[in-house]
């Protein structure tokens, strides 16, 4: 043990010359520098294992979320013939995104550019990323296939808006243009130390601008352009699978601890406080659904229940770091309750088909989820208060500011992306391919046989 503490301290080469070895001490000495250097580049490292653990649970989360959480949702919501289109819209989407992500998409939302609305060409392809690359506790390439779900589930959720009447080709082309001139940009301007809305100091913990305001908007443009499916408002459309919409809906519950909770980029207070809130908001708002529809209609469905299940979670995202418990209690029940409206009034009077009522849930919970977030964060109401300066007033008004310039920029290039797609190779099936479902039409299959 002497002789081990004399090589550690520095000893170990003339101790090997002592004994006539000194051919050995180069070898020692050379020991001797590794041992010292070691500590050093541990002690530089960041990683943290826990972190890491938790964000890659958190990652893989939000990809169940998609599939099969949000593609079973909405399957269950479409006529049976519409089935397998919807599942494979989504599938497909996950898969495209994340070849974009990887190959620009990352750059233009966190390529290092000081830009406040893009992220750069610096990423590009993920130059310059290595396992040892580090984004704050986590290794980069954990943060980056977290964001990346993000990407995923995003225009995912839009396809709500139009189904069982586009193309499917249609809709991936749509899908590579959209994230790359609407999502991409809100990302970075959210998230990003550099972007807009970050450095306005805009409270968006997991994505209310960027991921359901986007969505929704993106989604009403396009039931709007692409127009009402073939039959609707005298054929029967109701949802042909409540169950698959039930699962679907409580898939997503479960994986949105990820993509909440994860998004603290830690498993620290943060994410605890993100996870509780997941918990209660979604809580309110579906009780809020249930009994607004009692109410109104005299019944509370199971539709409603699921309905208010995504409203409530729809709502909190963007607070959920932000606010109390009890607080989040509360938007979630008013989200919920101001979604119900829009679905069941608003839509109607207005004449579009949202088809998956996209816009009428995550649209609008995620405007109201984003603007109450700066009056739900106050202390007085279990929140965790502002920046230094920063009043109630002040912080709504640069919440509202977000919100707006989301709307504009999404609604604006999301119209004339259609637009592109549609002069391209058209956004519409045929009637006759229509009526007879896009399953067989665009797949060549069926989901069920008689």
């Amino acid at each position: 043990m002497i002789m081990i503490d004399a090589f550690k301290k520095g000893a170990g080469a003339a101790w090997l010359a002592s004994l006539g070895l000194a051919s050995l001490a180069p070898v020692a000495a050379f020991a001797q520098e590794a041992a010292a250097e070691a500590p050093v580049e541990a002690a530089a490292s960041a990683i943290n294992s826990g972190d890491t653990a938790w964000m890659m649970v958190s990652t893989i989360l939000v990809l169940f979320m998609i599939l099969p959480g949000l593609a079973l949702f909405y399957g269950g919501l479409v006529r049976a013939t519409n089935m397998l289109s919807v599942l494979m819209q989504c599938t497909v989407i996950t898969a495209t995104v994340i070849v974009v992500w990887v190959l620009w998409g990352y750059s233009f939302a966190f390529g290092g550019s000081t830009s406040p609305y893009w992220g750069g060409f610096g990423k590009l392809f993920l130059s310059g990323v290595t396992a040892e690359s580090e984004s704050g506790t986590i290794p980069e390439y954990v943060f980056i296939a977290f964001q990346m779900t993000f990407a995923a589930i995003t225009p995912a959720l839009i396809v709500g808006g139009f189904a069982e009447r586009i193309k499917f080709g249609a809709v991936i082309l749509f899908v590579v243009l959209w994230v790359t001139f609407v999502y991409f940009p809100i990302a970075h301007m959210a998230w990003d130390s550099n972007g807009l809305f970050f450095g306005w100091g805009t409270m968006d913990f997991a994505g209310g601008t960027v991921v359901h305001i986007n969505a929704g908007i993106a989604a009403l443009v396009g039931a709007m352009i692409v127009g009402k499916r073939t039959g609707y408002g005298k054929d029967n459309m109701a949802p042909h699978s409540l169950p698959f919409t039930f699962v679907g809906a409580s898939i997503l519950w479960v994986g949105w601890f990820g993509f909440n909770a994860g998004s603290a980029l830690s498993a620290g207070s943060g994410a605890a406080l993100a996870l509780i809130n997941t918990f209660t908001a979604t809580a309110g708002a579906t009780i809020a659904w249930a009994v607004v529809e009692k109410l109104v209609r005299g019944k509370a469905s199971m539709l409603g229940g699921a309905s208010g299940i995504v409203a409530g979670l729809v709502a909190v995202t963007p607070a959920a770091g932000f606010v109390g418990p009890v607080g989040a209690i509360v938007l979630g029940a008013i989200a919920s309750a101001v979604a119900y409206y829009f679905v069941a009034v608003v839509k109607i009077r207005a004449g579009y088909d949202d088809s998956l009522d996209v816009f009428g849930i995550h649209g609008i919970a995620g405007i109201i989820g984003a603007i109450g977030t700066g009056i739900f964060a106050a202390p007085a109401l279990g929140g965790v208060g502002y920046a230094d300066g920063v009043t109630m007033g002040s912080q709504v008004v640069t919440q509202i500011t977000a919100v707006v310039i989301t709307i504009v920029w999404c609604g604006v290039l999301s119209a004339i992306i259609y637009k592109v797609v549609d002069a391209i190779i058209g956004l519409r099936p045929t009637e006759d391919a229509e009526r007879q479902g896009l399953d067989l039409t665009s797949h060549g299959e069926v989901a069920y046989h008689s």
